[in-house]
């Protein structure tokens, strides 16, 4: 748990200084407009981000495990080589988002929006992402083993070289999707 409380940290904010490799672990800033602010290397495990809105911050390298981000926008955010493991994401805004290398094991990603956004060689397996929107986006070299895409748009994306083995794609939209290389073991519902 941090030892910084939320108005210790909102004054650094309104300040512009980085929280960069700062224990915000288990904070609670939902609500809060964090617009570019920079969490590059910062313990955010645990945390409470619901509704914020994160556009364009910097979570490069940061361990985002466990955090509840529901509802928040993050377009345009930087999260390459983040631990969003475990991470609740649902119905969050990540268009035009760089996720690449980030390990994002068994996230909830559920109605997202993750249009035109970059996650080559995250880690995806067990993600959970009904319902989300991933048209445009590059996921070369992904392993999405056993995730769950139902429903899910995936119209012009690209999985080139990715790992789908046992992955749920009933009622995707895969138009014009770029499967080339993949693993499509015991994929269901192409």
């Amino acid at each position: 748990m941090s030892k910084y409380s939320r108005d210790e940290i909102l004054s650094w904010i309104n300040a512009g200084e980085s929280l960069a490799g700062k224990d915000l672990s288990g904070v609670d800033l939902s609500y809060e407009t964090l617009k570019g602010v920079d969490f590059s290397n910062a313990d955010l495990s645990g945390a409470h981000l619901q509704n914020a809105n994160l556009e364009g911050a910097n979570f490069s390298g940061a361990n985002l495990k466990e955090t509840f981000l529901f509802g928040s926008n993050l377009y345009k955010a930087k999260l390459d080589d983040a631990n969003l493991e475990e991470a609740n994401l649902q119905d969050t805004n990540l268009d035009n988002a760089s996720l690449k290398k980030a390990n994002m094991y068994h996230v909830a990603l559920l109605g997202s929006s993750i249009e035109n956004a970059d996650l080559r060689e995250a880690n995806l397996s067990r993600a959970r992402l009904k319902r989300a929107s991933l048209k445009g986006s590059k996921l070369d070299g992904c392993n999405l083993e056993q995730s769950h895409l139902v429903r899910s748009n995936l119209a012009s994306t690209s999985f080139v070289n990715a790992n789908l083995k046992n992955a749920t794609l009933t009622n995707a939209i895969v138009d014009n999707a770029d499967f080339t290389g993949s693993n499509m073991e015991d994929v269901i519902g192409l």
